[in-house]
């Protein structure tokens, strides 16, 4: 039997499960509030904390991590990789130490965490299928201005966790199948996958369909003037695109469930916001399935969003002709680790390791 341990932290929470083989056998979740976390200058300042809380949960469930196979921590926003798990090595660690990340986020911190508890209990620790996932063709870097390289993150862990359930279900292994991936969450990623791989991506930060916290892509001029405008900062313009963009500036609120009400409720400003997300994710579909040249097994819906009848129903609605859509609702990140590792300990794919570049 293996037994692993998963760390997944969150902006505002870590979430720790124990699996045996592909069953979970428990799960919880560590709640942080804003006081708990103001005063930490950089997320990596929260090593301790986050540490000292993971190591209270193993003592209240008596898991003795001398019986653990392994540990996996969420991989974050690393330099550009090849999907896959990864063993965690000193080379991710430093590279993290260095700054030598796409950018600051919590989940760099997971690697660490495994680590420690890996050292401890004299075994292996791991992450699977980072945000920095990049596999993409030189053509589609290309933005339209030399300056700006097109970039590849997104929500990979769960896109080729629901990849694999595809590929499973319709008898074939992944490496046999194109998808076009879509996961609907605070930011949405929309993958076009072929024969296992990520080959583009909107990265959800920057381009593709508005998102119930994020702008998308908007056009460029009119975005300069604003950027110019002098009515605001930097870091005040940074936070209109990513966090208060989208849906929340719109309709001043970023959970699709209070929208869904609003609409029930014939709010009309409501209906034609959600109707145009749905609009604009349908239009990336359809813009990817062109890099897979029309050749598309199934699209497959995943992500908090796809439990949303009303906006599946849309998006269904607008696409349905490229391909069969499979819908996968909810984040399954903590089973995707499990699986990612389980394939790895079991032979039946094999663990990549983690270079930095040296000069």
């Amino acid at each position: 039997m293996v037994r692993i341990l998963i760390i997944n932290p969150g902006s505002t929470s870590t979430k720790v499960a124990f699996f045996e083989d592909e069953k979970s056998v428990w799960e919880e979740k560590i709640q942080y509030s804003h006081d708990d976390l103001n005063h930490f200058s950089h997320v990596m300042d929260q090593y301790e904390m986050r540490l000292r809380d993971i190591e209270s949960i193993l003592d209240k469930k008596n898991l003795n991590i001398k019986s653990l196979s392994a540990v996996v921590g969420r991989g974050g926003p690393f330099r550009p990789l090849k999907s896959g798990t990864y063993e965690i090595s000193e080379d991710v660690l430093q590279d993290i130490r260095d700054g030598n990340v796409q950018t600051e986020h919590i989940s760099n911190i997971a690697v660490f965490l495994a680590s420690h508890i890996a050292i401890q209990a004299n075994i292996k620790a791991f992450f699977v299928d980072p945000v920095s996932v990049d596999e993409m063709e030189p053509v589609a870097r290309i933005s339209g201005i030399p300056e700006i390289q097109r970039k590849c993150l997104a929500h990979a862990l769960n896109i080729r966790a629901v990849a694999h359930q595809a590929s499973k279900e319709l008898g074939k292994s992944i490496g046999e199948l194109n998808f076009i991936a879509v996961h609907l969450g605070g930011g949405i990623s929309i993958c076009p996958i072929c024969k296992g791989r990520i080959i583009d991506v909107n990265n959800a930060n920057e381009e593709g369909p508005f998102s119930p916290e994020r702008s998308g892509t908007l056009p460029v001029s009119s975005l300069a003037k604003l950027c110019y405008s002098g009515e605001k900062t930097y870091p005040e313009m940074k936070k209109r695109l990513v966090g208060n963009g989208g849906m929340a500036a719109y309709l001043g609120t970023n959970d699709s469930r209070e929208v869904e009400q609003r609409i029930q409720q014939g709010d009309s400003q409501a209906k034609l916001v959600y109707q145009a997300m749905a609009y604009q994710i349908a239009k990336e579909i359809g813009a990817m399935s062109t890099v897979l040249n029309g050749k598309v097994d199934a699209i497959l819906l995943t992500g908090g969003m796809a439990h949303s009848l009303i906006l599946v129903g849309w998006i269904k609605k607008r696409v349905s002709f490229i391909a069969p859509i499979r819908i996968y609702p909810g984040e399954h990140e903590m089973e995707a680790m499990a699986l990612g590792v389980l394939r790895v300990l079991r032979g039946k794919e094999k663990v990549r390791h983690y270079r930095r570049e040296r000069t």
